[in-house]
């Protein structure tokens, strides 16, 4: 598990470190592939969350505490990735409205974000019935910014 942990703990570092080079794209797909890849891993491990949360699987709190901080780490990195021509109309781009309305938009991220740091903490307790609400509540923003913000 420590293993685990320094690998997850060097590869956010990584990322983090090529933030300030992340924010000038060479090209607007490079911000696409960013992006993507940011919400594809928070996706993976809040997945693993809502399994315990959702009884499929048998809840670990330490399992879920790692997951969880692993989510609330990544949730601050896809933003830079939504530059201005990489909207579409295709499924799972975003709107034209993440840049007509970026206050909004900004909003509910820093909502998730937000949620997802309470999720964390929530994990933290090792208590399930707290995980769940948590959970719930993180999932609630999530869904609130896809359906506003993106394609179907």
């Amino acid at each position: 598990m420590k293993k685990k942990a320094l690998l997850i703990a060097a590869a956010l570092t990584g990322l983090c470190s090529a933030l300030p080079a992340a924010a000038q794209f060479q090209k607007p797909e490079d911000a696409v592939k960013y992006r993507k890849a940011a919400f594809t891993v928070m996706a993976s491990h809040f997945g693993r969350i809502g399994a315990m949360a959702q009884g499929r699987i048998p809840f670990d709190g330490a399992a879920a505490a790692a997951n969880a901080e692993v989510v609330a780490d990544m949730s601050k990195l896809p933003y830079a990735g939504f530059v201005e021509g990489t909207s579409g109309t295709e499924k799972g781009q975003p709107k034209p409205n993440v840049w007509s309305e970026r206050p909004k938009f900004d909003a509910a991220a820093k909502k998730m974000q937000d949620e997802v740091a309470k999720l964390a903490a929530a994990a933290k307790t090792n208590n399930l019935d707290q995980l769940k609400a948590a959970f719930g509540s993180a999932a609630n923003s999530c869904k609130a910014c896809h359906d506003d913000f993106r394609n179907p």
